[in-house]
């Protein structure tokens, strides 16, 4: 990570702010002074302002836009993963908060904190997850009233939750999950011998995927967006 990113996340300072501190030579690296804004600083390197080590800047949290291909873990020995794809200091501290199969694409929640996250992912809580469905065959009306009462998936011992189903027009439809179980939207339609051919998260919670975010691209939750999951 550049040494200005680090320094302004850590501190809380403006980018433009931390490369000043770096400029004045305040900024050590390993020891080393480093006027260099673009310095490349690895997890094992100590950071030091006047002296004083920078720690960690508190829990964080991240959305990310997940594009296809890409697994929702935090280490794999053969694909990328969302957090290869995020730029921070002690990356390994964080986790996902609701996993995407490979080739869903959408909203992931990144943090370090464990119970914001248990607010996400635990049924209990009744978080809501809203997804943009697209299936092989135009989806039957009736299936409104079926997903609303829960369906049982296959070797399941209990139905699903309520779920809400919102008709598109044709194959395409919208989701919205009180719960996560594995491969469920697909298993759902799979349930009424239909197939899913594409799959988006739009939204968690109150939490909705930032449209300026392309594929691959994250950014910080805003405080009102941190708050919204408490």
């Amino acid at each position: 990570m550049r040494l200005d990113k680090l320094v302004s996340h850590v501190t809380g300072l403006t980018r433009k702010e931390a490369r000043a501190l770096i400029k004045d030579g305040r900024i050590r690296a390993g020891g080393a002074l480093v006027r260099d804004a673009a310095f490349h600083v690895t997890p094992d390197v100590a950071v030091t302002l006047d002296g004083e080590p920078l720690g960690d800047a508190g829990p964080r949290y991240f959305m990310l836009h997940k594009p296809q291909g890409v697994i929702s873990a935090t280490h794999d020995g053969e694909h990328m993963t969302v957090l290869n794809l995020l730029d921070e200091p002690h990356v390994e501290k964080l986790h996902i908060a609701g996993r995407l199969d490979i080739d869903t694409t959408g909203l992931v929640l990144i943090t370090d904190d464990g119970a914001w996250s248990h607010r996400i992912t635990h049924p209990g809580r009744g978080c809501r997850k809203v997804y943009r469905v697209w299936v092989e065959r135009d989806i039957d009306p009736a299936l409104i009233d079926v997903f609303a009462k829960g369906v049982m998936l296959h070797n399941e011992k209990h139905p699903t939750l309520p779920a809400e189903l919102v008709l598109l027009g044709g194959n395409e439809c919208l989701l919205v999950l009180q719960e996560g179980r594995h491969h469920q939207v697909k298993r759902m339609f799979a349930s009424v011998d239909n197939r899913v051919t594409r799959l988006h998260r739009e939204r968690i919670g109150d939490i909705v995927l930032d449209p300026e975010l392309e594929p691959g691209e994250y950014r910080p939750l805003t405080p009102e967006e941190i708050a919204s999951v408490r």
